[in-house]
């Protein structure tokens, strides 16, 4: 019993620095998880519209700023709905917001670009 006495004496007062310390760093283990690698890895390639994409982005008033600043950075992969093991190009779904999704996007996310196919409003 005094043995874990001593270890949780140290344990947890460590734990609060080490916590302390990545907070002001601002580190964080998002980016590990799949929906942040899939959104980060997509937003990093060039964007390239279908017809119907750019039509639906008119017709909502939609610009690109507000589709990569808000549906891509605070949207959420539906992975039920994505096919991620299509090859040469994996095809995702993204919901905005992740609460009551207003927006449904459907891309392609390739090598070289993200293929942007469709825009939907939820009502």
């Amino acid at each position: 019993m005094k043995k874990i006495k001593f270890y949780l004496l140290g344990l947890i007062p460590g734990l609060i620095i080490v916590f302390i310390v990545l907070n002001k760093k601002g580190a964080s283990c998002s980016g590990y998880l799949p929906n942040s690698r899939v959104i980060a890895e997509t937003l990093s390639k060039d964007f390239s519209y279908s017809e119907q994409f750019t039509a639906e982005m008119n017709a909502l008033k939609i610009d690109e700023k507000f589709l990569k600043d808000s549906i891509f950075t605070n949207g959420k992969i539906d992975f039920d709905r994505s096919n991620a093991q299509k090859k040469p190009c994996p095809s995702y779904l993204i919901s905005y917001p992740e609460k009551n999704p207003r927006y449904e996007v459907t891309f392609e996310k390739c090598a070289d670009n993200a293929n942007l196919n469709q825009l939907t409003k939820i009502k």
